[in-house]
């Protein structure tokens, strides 16, 4: 009859099985749920191409500055020089829009000088940049 005392002695062990059964399964759940999530659904997505139909051509911007020095977009450029890049870029772009932008002190005549140089091209978009009134 001693096996009725072997009954009531207390756990020497605790079984870990269980535990790390379930700790599996909750690895291998985590792991099929991130790769789901991370992949998504491949599709052939359309090419663009790389001159869109329904692109405005890029403004050309004339800068005349205080001394009168004239800058295309943002580069120094004597007025043959403009002649020369505004005439290649209209033959490209036909409807060429240009801006031009003045210092308030500039003399009236270099702008003049740009806006002439603008008709003989035959470059008709063009516009003055301002600053709104202040309120």
């Amino acid at each position: 009859m001693a096996s009725a005392h072997e009954d009531d002695k207390p756990y020497d062990e605790i079984n870990i099985t269980p535990m790390l059964d379930l700790a599996y399964v909750l690895l291998v759940i985590f792991i099929i749920m991130t790769t789901a999530s991370v992949q998504g659904i491949k599709v052939n997505l359309p090419k663009a191409s790389d001159t869109p139909s329904l692109a405005k051509p890029k403004t050309k911007a004339i800068t005349v500055t205080d001394t009168g020095q004239v800058y295309l977009d943002t580069y120094p450029v004597t007025l043959d020089e403009l002649r020369a890049q505004l005439t290649a870029a209209k033959a490209a772009v036909p409807d060429l829009p240009v801006v031009i932008k003045g210092d308030t002190v500039v003399q009236y005549g270099r702008v003049m000088e740009v806006m002439d140089l603008l008709g003989q091209i035959g470059i008709t978009q063009m516009g003055l940049v301002t600053q709104p009134a202040a309120k």
